[in-house]
């Protein structure tokens, strides 16, 4: 569910600098899922450029823990996250052909914004950009 590819990240630009990067985002909501003791699927929340927003972004799911409720558990926990932070709008990006991944941010209330988001490698699709409202706490 990344907007990026695992075989992007590994190989020569598999580098822990560059992991560590992704994970010390200032503000940022960490989290990592376990399952009988064994992690099987991350995610972090993150400030928003807008004020009101927070992103959801890295989430993934061991090809072996899905539909098990893993990624049904990550997404609410970062919706829990935004909410006590006093968010108003949790979005995220996802890869236009990731159509599980969507059906599961769809079934948690986002939608699409219609907004463009930055190119993909190939120079002309874009990731698509969902949003939903969070409770007002």
């Amino acid at each position: 569910m990344f907007g990026s590819t695992l075989a992007e990240w590994q190989g020569s630009g598999d580098r822990e600098e560059r992991w560590r990067a992704r994970l010390s985002i200032p503000g940022a909501h960490d989290l990592v899922a376990l399952l009988d003791g064994l992690p099987v699927g991350m995610v972090s929340g993150v400030p928003g450029e807008e004020a009101g927003n927070v992103e959801l972004i890295s989430m993934w799911v061991n090809p072996r823990a899905r539909g098990q409720g893993v990624g049904d558990y990550l997404i609410q926990e970062v919706e829990r996250w935004g909410t006590e932070r006093g968010a108003t709008t949790l979005r995220l990006s996802v890869m236009p052909d990731n159509h599980k991944a969507a059906a599961l941010y769809e079934r948690h209330g986002f939608t699409d914004t219609g907004e463009p988001d930055d190119l993909l490698p190939d120079g002309v699709g874009r990731e698509r950009v969902m949003a939903k409202s969070l409770a007002v706490v």
